[in-house]
């Protein structure tokens, strides 16, 4: 039986012989590297923290010679700060470090734990020497003048220096050896990627002409027959029946030769056929490939299809014609109507806006009643849903940023009518407090809004920020309405919350009073409040909000510049970030600086 060696086995073959050789070099390299890994910890956890804790206990035996021989020269009282510090050394210092060599020592071998134990015990025998044949003796002015002491200690204390020698040379011998330890170590690391390289280069140059080998062998066996395929199937894409025919072979290609081969001669008696039909012989003869020939049955019944809707479609196209002509009359018409209609409505938005615009503080007012401050004011359409307010009364300057439901037409009839409210409360009451403003404002729009009507649904309010300000004694009065206050203040960003609930929003439910906020302020504080348009700006190269937290750091990194360089840089900021998308909301940002 002959073996058919398909397409899919040849294929397979080839990838099977790359995958086989990337699992060894994965294998190979894996191996590699948790031994280097294991040799990498050994240096950094247990050799090199080794070598560090026995040179600390080094110094600390030299500091303690030293502090030995100054107590033993030295004629002074027992409380000198040396003596003291010997004393910590003694029983503090040394047993944290004791415990710290102890800990890496368990990690070492026999001989080295041996080593090690030996020099702590002898260091533990020295310090006693210390205590007892030094320190206690020698524990007060007087005893440095008693010959009797002197004469004592003298013959103890240098025979420390002796035993001071034996631990140094014994320590420096294991601190050595733990240097050999790490160093043995680092270069078995290094030898374990030399290995590595040279395991990684040798599969490199296997995988290689591995690859080239299977492509070669690929592109003779599949690509260059389906390169031949793709070329017959575009020139009858074009419409164009090749004259040649591919030749048959023993596999998927040659199956798909053989039908293709069948389907252009089918092609070609299906262009003679078109030819006929086209010219208005509806009597041609056609023969189908098959039985099951779809495209064919479809052929014959579209010639007689064609053959009696030939009359029909000529009368179609002349109603059609002039139906259409009828139409684009219709169309013109109304599109003339259309823009007289637009033009109408443009021109009352636009003079909307001048009413609008008028009930805005005029920039004298703004300039006198807040000095070295600006307003950022950026309407989403021609009229805004965002106003801001000023007003000078009994001394004191008030203002506020007001941010309406809805935008545009909408959010500018709300404007007007929170606009009058607002002017109506400060103009008829006595008192300047933010609060109180806010709590007689809540109750104005509710009334005027609803009605009374228990059962309204409208959600139609204002988001605002009020504050009241004493330039005298620097006294700021706050209240808000969802919307915060911002008050840097050292480099450091200070936010007054505001009450989570809007103006005119609790209709039918009990009303919930305003909190106020007194704060002092000092000169060099800037002051910010504003409505959501600013943070809510959809933009950057991911089309995201700008977000409360981005703002927050832009004012932190803007409020040293002059008060006017804030404004531009603001405006610069959010339309870089806006960039080719529309503004999603009104903008309005308000900024004080105390001087």
């Amino acid at each position: 039986m002959k073996i058919r060696f398909t397409i899919g086995k040849k294929i397979g073959l080839g990838f099977g012989i790359i995958v086989l050789l990337t699992i060894m070099s994965f294998l190979l390299t894996n191996l590699t590297l948790n031994e280097s890994r294991k040799k990498t910890d050994e240096v950094t956890e247990i050799f090199n923290p080794s070598v560090e804790s026995l040179k600390e206990f080094n110094y600390l035996l030299i500091h303690s010679k030293f502090l030995i021989t100054k107590w033993f020269y030295y004629q002074s009282a027992d409380d000198l700060s040396d003596k003291k510090a010997l004393r910590d050394l003694i029983n503090k210092e040394y047993p944290q470090l004791k415990q710290k060599i102890k800990k890496y020592s368990t990690n070492w071998n026999k001989d080295e734990q041996e080593s090690i134990d030996g020099i702590l015990l002898e260091v533990e025998k020295m310090f006693q020497s210390y205590q007892d044949d030094v320190m206690m003796p020698l524990n007060s002015f007087d005893a440095y003048n008693d010959a009797s002491i002197t004469f004592l200690v003298t013959s103890p204390f240098e025979d420390l220096d002796i035993k001071f020698k034996i631990i140094d040379e014994k320590l420096i011998k294991l601190i050595n050896q733990q240097n050999e330890n790490a160093s043995d170590n680092s270069n078995q690391m290094l030898s374990s990627f030399d290995r590595l390289q040279k395991i990684v280069k040798w599969l490199g140059i296997i995988l290689v002409f591995g690859g080239i080998l299977i492509s070669v062998l690929t592109v003779r066996t599949i690509v260059k027959p389906v390169k031949k395929l793709k070329k017959i199937l575009i020139m009858m894409g074009k419409g164009v029946l090749p004259s040649e025919r591919i030749k048959d072979r023993n596999d998927e290609i040659g199956e798909m030769s053989v039908a293709l081969n069948e389907l252009v001669e089918g092609m070609d008696r299906t262009t003679q056929f078109a030819k006929q039909v086209g010219a208005g012989n509806f009597n041609s003869h056609y023969r189908a490939l098959s039985n099951d020939d779809t495209l064919g049955a479809a052929l014959l019944k579209m010639r007689e299809d064609l053959r009696v809707n030939e009359l029909i479609l000529e009368s179609k196209v002349i109603e059609r014609t002039e139906q259409v002509v009828r139409q684009k009359e219709e169309i013109e018409t109304k599109n003339g109507e259309l823009e007289v209609l637009y033009k109408h409505v443009t021109d009352s938005i636009k003079y909307a806006k001048r009413i609008q615009e008028a009930i805005l503080p005029p920039d004298t007012l703004v300039n006198s009643a807040l000095p070295n401050s600006f307003i950022l004011y950026k309407p989403k359409d021609i009229v805004s849903g965002d106003f801001y307010w000023v007003e000078e009364k009994d001394g004191k300057t008030m203002f506020a940023a007001v941010d309406c439901t809805g935008h545009g037409v909408p959010g500018a009839f709300m404007s007007i009518v929170g606009y009058n409210i607002l002017k109506h409360v400060v103009n008829n009451n006595s008192f300047t407090t933010p609060a109180l403003i806010l709590d007689q404002l809540n109750e104005g729009v509710s009334e005027t809004l609803h009605h009374g009507n228990k059962n309204s649904q409208t959600k139609d309010g204002m988001d605002l920020a009020f504050c009241t300000i004493d330039f005298k004694t620097l006294e700021l009065q706050y209240a808000g309405a969802m919307n915060p206050l911002y008050i840097i203040r050292d480099g450091e960003l200070i936010q007054i919350k505001a009450n989570k609930f809007p103006i005119g929003f609790f209709l039918g439910e009990e009303k919930l009073k305003f909190t106020n906020h007194t704060i002092q302020l000092k000169k060099g504080d800037c002051l910010y409040i504003f409505s959501d348009g600013y943070a809510d700006q959809f933009g950057g190269s991911k089309g995201r909000k700008f977000m409360i937290n981005r703002y927050r750091d832009l004012l932190l990194s803007l409020h040293k510049h002059p008060i006017e360089l804030q404004k531009n840089i603001l405006n610069k900021t959010i339309e870089e970030w806006r960039g080719v998308l529309d503004q999603v909301d009104d903008i309005l940002v308000i900024g004080l600086e105390i001087t």
